[in-house]
């Protein structure tokens, strides 16, 4: 079932992950590490049905921790911009002009603002689901939502 689970969902995973760190490598390195901790955790596991909210959540929180790093580490070097690499030629042929400046938005809202609207109009889940993925109430969620795509709507249309 782990193996299977791995297949359907990886790239939805790596999706949510590049989304919320900018960065392709990073990405997939954070969903490995979800599946591995996930094998690591199988037999302790008394609900197998709500292992993809599992998931979810501990790459959201691999994705923090990514952040976390990154903050840590531009408090050492003064680098405040997001370390990142030139895109591969698979993410530079997904993403064409326009969903490069959307994504460029989206990365530049505040955290948990950008976890958010990932989870809700990237991976289409519900206010329950990202409540619990983010471990937020709806009421915050809905809000949080509100306030990000408020934002998201400035900053496009000023760069019309």
């Amino acid at each position: 079932m782990l193996a299977e689970l791995f297949l359907t969902q990886r790239l939805g995973l790596v999706r949510l992950a590049y989304l919320l760190t900018g960065d392709q490598e990073t990405a997939e390195d954070v969903v490995q590490d979800a599946f591995t901790a996930l094998h690591r955790r199988w037999d302790r596991l008394s609900d197998h049905d709500r292992v993809l909210p599992y998931l979810r959540t501990s790459v959201v929180n691999g994705c923090r921790m990514i952040h976390r790093r990154r903050s840590i580490m531009s408090r050492f070097t003064g680098d405040r911009q997001t370390p990142t690499r030139s895109a591969s030629a698979e993410a530079a042929t997904l993403l064409g002009e326009t969903r490069r400046e959307v994504s460029a938005a989206v990365r530049a809202l505040p955290r948990r603002q950008r976890e958010a609207v990932v989870l809700r109009y990237y991976l289409g889940l519900s206010e329950a689901e990202i409540a619990e993925t983010m471990g937020i109430s709806r009421g915050t969620v809905k809000s949080t939502v509100f306030r990000a795509l408020k934002a998201l709507t400035v900053k496009l249309e000023g760069k019309r």
